[in-house]
């Protein structure tokens, strides 16, 4: 028998240590690519958290320093340095390498915690290249230092100090975090505001010691969530003026609740437990569902004239009461059960009982003193239960209106002929012109193209049905199969890649925003899986003895020119101003070309951000776009 198929004892491995973070990251960390950078800064932080919310903590600084190193401190008590009892080590060392040690299984210690599964810390050591670990108690300064993950000194005490708390300073392990080792500054901020908003009183200051010049933001909120849903809101007009905030506690689980209506359509609902982001919800959102969805109806009972608007025993649904809500949940919990390690989901079965309860009793009391609040926000749903029957008798109709063939596919569609969606692309081109361009330059197997004219809608102005009905919308909907809206599914998406192609002046910068716009409102999940992508055409062509070459941008040009010396003269230059001006042989070479063409994937490492940006620059108020684009005006670029 072959050494291969022989399977002893001797073939079983065992991991000791933090090898099996380094052998299988993705299992503690979620991914090795930017999210799991991004999450060792969280795992830190989130100690520090901890001791804030345990009382001892009310200042965190987080530093991107240069060369990828990270630094986190805070003014807590300070990770223990005492040798333990049992393991006969420093806690400090205890801590920082070995999986599940920490103070997070003593309720003792920390009542709640967002780290309860004890090896945050110590997965960050693994992953990086160094740490060290400065600790600030009982007027010693002590010192200890790691290599991915094994202690490279002892823990030694450097001085006296008047301070308390503890520093963390590591740098990732590029073997390991193979896409990058830069942290996003966006992306951090996002995350380090939430954790402000969530913790009023405590200052998270979040600095960039990377620039020439360094960048600090502080990160304050009194008003806690309150305050958070206020933000959210920026710009919009609001039902009421304040945030409803609702709060109580239950079997030690201590609830929050802060809800606003804004005359908008979309959902906003943020639910966190201990801190931590349930981008999945779970049993504490369920809760607050069921208990709003049912109040509204209690009340719609007692109004007869609204009752009349609907049809015989219509209720109002989930997404009729919801629909414009912005909303904030936070929940502490001693003993979370959350679905997998990196806690999107809240599994405890009793939390839904116990929000449904608190919230069913406080917004009803709410409501009974402010019925002209009621009054609205009734009317609001009702609107939205119209709408939403109108809805479906628009969508069969949409249909016989909209030019779709056979296959549900718009007639002016190209499309590819590829039904492998991973391979497939689609152009979302401005004019007949330039689509005719696209549609002899493609490759028509995988690329399909789709031309747009006539002026695109303004999503952000108008209620979902009208969008599900518009003659310049409604092809790309059909064009995508996989629906919009609350309807929107991923998984019948025709195409991987939907790039907009839109003409390098100022008209064609307004449809990309129309069109983004509308992506983020209505698919939001085709940005959040970096499906859409903006094509970059070349601004000029330089052509010299029948040789052309194509460039981006004014900058490219003149470096162009300057590489021909004497021949510069000579030089034929020609400024596209527009797609049509390209034939199919050039439009392939210069910006359809898998080999050569140049695009930017659209992002949003800041999703609340963005949210409040398009509000701004897209919506209904004049004062907010005026007071951003004033304080924007630096960066402003025109085309002339």
């Amino acid at each position: 028998m072959s050494d291969e198929n022989n399977y002893s004892a001797s073939s079983i491995q065992v991991l000791h240590g933090l090898e099996a973070v380094r052998k299988r990251p993705g299992m503690y960390i979620g991914s090795t690519g930017p999210n799991g950078l991004h999450h060792l800064v969280y795992e830190v932080v989130d100690n520090s958290i901890d001791e804030a919310m345990a009382g001892y903590c009310d200042k965190i600084v987080v530093a991107l320093e240069k060369d990828d190193i990270c630094r986190v401190e805070d003014n807590g008590r300070g990770i223990p340095v005492d040798m333990h009892p049992v393991e006969h080590v420093s806690a400090l060392e205890l801590v920082l390498t070995r999986l599940h040690a920490g103070g997070k299984f003593d309720k003792s210690t920390y009542k709640v915690s967002g780290g309860l599964h004890g090896v945050g810390v110590s997965c960050v050591n693994a992953l990086s290249t160094w740490m060290e670990a400065f600790v600030n108690t009982n007027g010693k300064r002590y010192e200890q230092r790691y290599q991915t993950g094994i202690p490279k000194s002892k823990v030694e005490c450097i001085g006296d100090t008047s301070l308390h708390g503890t520093t963390i300073r590591w740098k990732a392990d590029p073997s390991i975090f193979t896409e990058t080792t830069t942290y996003n500054f966006d992306v951090l901020a996002n995350r380090l505001r939430e954790l402000a908003f969530l913790n009023p009183g405590i200052s998270i200051v979040f600095r960039d010691e990377r620039l020439e010049t360094p960048k600090e933001v502080v990160l304050k909120f009194e008003g806690g969530i309150r305050h958070f849903t206020s933000f959210l809101n920026e710009g919009k007009q609001v039902i009421p003026a304040e945030p409803v905030y609702i709060s109580g506690e239950e079997n030690d689980v201590v609830m929050e609740v802060a809800l606003q209506y804004n005359s908008g359509y979309d959902e906003k609902i943020y639910s966190y437990v201990n801190d931590i982001n349930t981008r999945e919800g779970g049993t504490h959102l369920e809760g607050f569902k069921s208990a709003l969805t049912s109040v509204m109806n209690d009340f719609l009972k007692k109004k007869e004239k609204l009752l009349k608007k609907l049809d015989k025993d219509e209720k109002l649904t989930g997404d009729d009461v919801r629909s414009g809500i912005t909303a904030v949940l936070s929940i502490k919990v001693p003993e979370p059960q959350f679905e997998g390690q990196t806690k999107t989901k809240l599994g405890n079965s009793e939390v839904r009982g116990y929000v449904d309860s608190l919230v069913r009793e406080k917004l009803t009391l709410f409501f009974e003193q402010n019925p002209q609040i009621l009054d609205q926000l009734l009317e609001k749903a009702v609107g939205e239960a119209s709408a939403r029957i109108a809805a479906r008798k628009a969508k069969d109709s949409a249909r016989r209106k909209n030019n779709i063939d056979s296959f549900g596919l718009p007639g002016k569609l190209s499309d590819c002929s590829s039904k492998n969606a991973e391979e497939c692309e689609v152009y979302i081109v401005e004019g007949d012109s330039a689509g005719g361009s696209a549609k002899k330059g493609r490759n028509p197997k995988t690329q399909a193209i789709l031309p747009l004219w006539g002026k695109m809608l303004n999503v952000e102005k108008v209620r979902p049905e009208k969008v599900i009905n518009n003659e310049k919308l409604q092809p790309v909907i059909a064009s995508l199969g996989a629906g919009f809206g609350k309807d929107f599914d991923i998984t019948k998406l025709r195409y991987h890649k939907i790039i907009i192609m839109a003409d390098a002046d100022v008209d064609g910068s307004h449809i990309r925003t129309l069109l983004l716009t509308f992506f983020f409102r209505y698919m939001p999940e085709l940005i959040e899986k970096g499906y859409v992508y903006l094509a970059m055409p070349p601004l000029f062509k330089i052509e010299l003895n029948r040789k052309a070459t194509y460039v981006y941008s004014d900058e490219e040009r003149d470096a162009e020119l300057e590489k021909l010396g004497d021949k510069r003269e000579k030089a034929d230059v020609q400024r596209y101003k527009g797609l049509g001006e390209m034939d199919g042989k050039q439009l392939w070479d210069t910006t359809m070309n898998p080999e050569t063409r140049k695009m930017k994937v659209v992002t949003i490492p800041d999703a609340i951000a963005a949210d409040r940006i398009f509000t701004i620059c897209m919506g209904e108020e004049v004062e907010p776009r005026r007071k951003f684009i004033e304080e924007n005006a630096i960066y402003a670029n025109l085309d002339v």
